[in-house]
């Protein structure tokens, strides 16, 4: 059992986890928007995962993982990845919208200052 594999997610989640609060991504502040962004996401890919174990498709190490086999055969990590995964690229979408944002305020503002001194 290892836990090596959730450790690199919880560290991707603390890496994103400034860009909330230093960038105001707002991922984490509207919990409803982002469970209806993650839902289609993860119910799609657990039912992939799902049905590719069944077949035989792929497997899991289970000298990889924990252990924790969720339904469908699924472990849990893979079901952590479909959920950290998609937050930290919408933290990272977000983070960036606001930093082009700022930077369209700031370019305006200055373009309109040069144009009325030139």
């Amino acid at each position: 059992m290892t836990f090596a594999y959730l450790l690199v997610l919880a560290g991707c989640l603390l890496i994103t986890l400034p860009l909330e609060f230093w960038m105001r991504a707002r991922v984490y502040r509207r919990p409803l928007r982002l469970v209806l962004a993650l839902a289609p996401t993860v119910v799609v890919f657990y039912v992939w995962d799902a049905v590719a174990i069944a077949r035989g498709h792929w497997s899991y190490s289970p000298t990889q993982t924990t252990g924790w086999i969720l339904p469908g055969g699924v472990p849990v990590e893979e079901l952590v990845f479909f959920v950290v995964i998609p937050i930290c690229g919408l933290l990272t979408y977000e983070a960036v919208g606001t930093v082009l944002a700022r930077r369209g305020r700031s370019g305006r503002s200055s373009s309109r200052r040069g144009a009325e001194h030139g």
